[in-house]
């Protein structure tokens, strides 16, 4: 398969998630095998939410829209300028293994998308917590492009001959995959959480919008705001208020089970608590809170927050902010953008193309 044909595969996979929004379920006329796939499609939300409670068919078509609106041939290409002649030079295939985290619905399809766009085999073994919508959507693929057949496997044992690893687990399993992949070339990622800083200048709608990004998913995206970075004497008065669009979040029973677990093991602590009935304040030097909870930690200077930044980069995926209130700061991403990354966005600013070329015969 040429890149091109590659990139058109993909957005026609993109075509397809295009029918599942979360406002909208609805066949469209021209879609490729949509008689054999739609109906089954559904069929899916219903799997995935068994398997997993957090997978609700909400939060499931949030990350369908995501991706239709990323596969489409412009933005695929544009991606991609660049490494055509590098793919074509390529003299036989590699296969890439990638061992996926199940935190959240699709969480592992980037890498997915990297190895086979770069013209690579790949080998799959899936989270436990996440092993229906994946496998669907490659079959779609090969279906509209029958050379893909083949170059796509999925195992629950352990995996075939693999010539490079992408594995994406936590600190101590990180361990592991260092010991049993590290004479191959890996990408290897750990644990890491997201971050906001607050100023005290933020509008009502920032706020509101800052609540997408710890809420969605339930906040057990690494991309989820799970710190907020204050100044001194921060009020969070208008924060509580521009939140509360989401306390429908405590109809979800896992959710509330764990609100009231962690609130009661902070009482029995005597930790301070700040608490709006279901989203809990919790000053903390860490970075990775609990469900239901929010981790805050103030800060004496825009300087010595950026120190601090610079100090933990290891340890943070996404730094939410506003540009005008916070210039000289790099790489912030706007209030309510967390969970809608671009082609570019890496996990941990890892380049998976760049990696992927590296290999290359």
């Amino acid at each position: 398969m040429t890149l091109q044909q590659r990139i058109n595969a993909f957005s026609k996979l993109g075509t397809f998630l295009s029918q599942f929004s979360r406002t909208n379920i609805a066949q469209k006329e021209g879609v490729a095998h949509n008689d054999l796939f739609f109906d089954g499609m559904k069929h899916q939300f219903k799997l995935a939410r068994e398997n997993n409670g957090w997978f609700t068919q909400e939060n499931i078509l949030f990350a369908l829209e995501g991706w239709a609106a990323l596969l489409t041939e412009e933005k695929l290409s544009e991606w991609m300028s660049g490494y055509n002649d590098a793919f074509a030079k390529a003299q036989s295939q590699k296969t890439v293994a990638i061992i996926m985290a199940g935190n959240i619905p699709l969480v592992g399809f980037h890498d997915f998308l990297c190895v086979l766009i770069a013209g690579q085999n790949v080998a799959i073994k899936q989270s436990s917590n996440d092993k229906h919508l994946l496998p669907y959507l490659a079959k779609y693929l090969e279906y509209v492009a029958p050379d893909f057949k083949g170059r796509i496997s999925f195992t629950e044992e352990k995996l075939p001959e693999h010539d490079a690893v992408i594995a994406t687990g936590s600190d101590n399993t990180a361990r592991y995959f260092e010991y049993y992949f590290g004479m191959k070339p890996n990408i290897i990622r750990k644990n890491r959480n997201s971050v906001a800083i607050l100023t005290g200048d933020e509008s009502e709608e920032q706020l509101k919008a800052l609540g997408e990004d710890i809420f969605r998913y339930y906040g057990l995206g690494c991309r989820n705001v799970s710190k907020l970075l204050v100044p001194e004497g921060y009020n969070f008065d208008a924060f509580f208020k521009a939140i509360y669009s989401w306390s429908d979040v405590m109809n979800d029973a896992k959710y509330a089970n764990n609100y009231d677990y962690n609130k009661a093991v902070y009482l029995m602590s005597l930790f301070d608590l700040l608490e709006n009935g279901f989203l809990m304040l919790k000053e903390d030097e860490s970075y990775g809170s609990p469900i239901a909870t929010l981790f805050y930690e103030k800060y004496e200077s825009k300087e010595s927050l950026d120190l601090k930044l610079s100090q933990d980069a290891d340890k943070i995926q996404c730094i939410v902010g506003d540009d005008k209130n916070l210039q000289g700061f790099k790489s912030l991403i706007p209030f309510g953008k967390t969970q809608k990354p671009n082609l570019q966005d890496y996990a941990d600013g890892v380049d998976t193309i760049a990696f992927l070329v590296s290999i290359l015969p």
